[in-house]
């Protein structure tokens, strides 16, 4: 009997993601955790960044998801994670997130002008997102 991981991506919208996998690679905020079929039981937050998933379809079927931060759970062969937000490498609007990237980058440099730390820690956030995006929207 071939043994594989369910893999689901859920945010505030729905279920962004949802196959089944041979692999999954997630950064929490310890590092890079590598999940197999029959990984040990877990809960971890996660950084903002992106998940690969290593379909079952094919050797080189891979996926990617870009998370903004939230958990990951491993339980009897199903990952999930739960995320404020999340999109597949597919689905991401590049202009849109390059657009994002230089608003964030504007407000970074007027919150330094005005000392404002809490809209610079804010608007840096939101350029690390905005970052993430772009770089998940590559593996297309």
């Amino acid at each position: 009997m071939e043994q594989y991981l369910t893999v689901n991506v859920v945010t505030p919208n729905g279920l962004v993601f949802d196959h089944h996998a041979t692999m999954v690679v997630a950064i929490t905020t310890n590092g890079e955790l590598g999940i197999l079929v029959n990984h040990a039981p877990i809960v971890a937050p996660l950084e903002i960044d992106e998940v690969r998933v290593k379909r079952i379809d094919s050797e080189n079927h891979v996926n990617w998801v870009a998370v903004n931060g939230g958990i990951i759970e491993v339980r009897d062969n199903v990952v999930t994670i739960i995320a404020d937000s999340a999109e597949r490498a597919r689905d991401i609007d590049i202009s849109r997130a390059e657009r994002a990237k230089q608003r964030a980058e504007e407000t970074i440099e007027q919150a330094k002008q005005t000392s404002d730390i809490d809209e610079q820690q804010r608007a840096e956030v939101a350029l690390h997102r905005a970052i993430n995006r772009i770089n998940v929207s590559k593996h297309r």
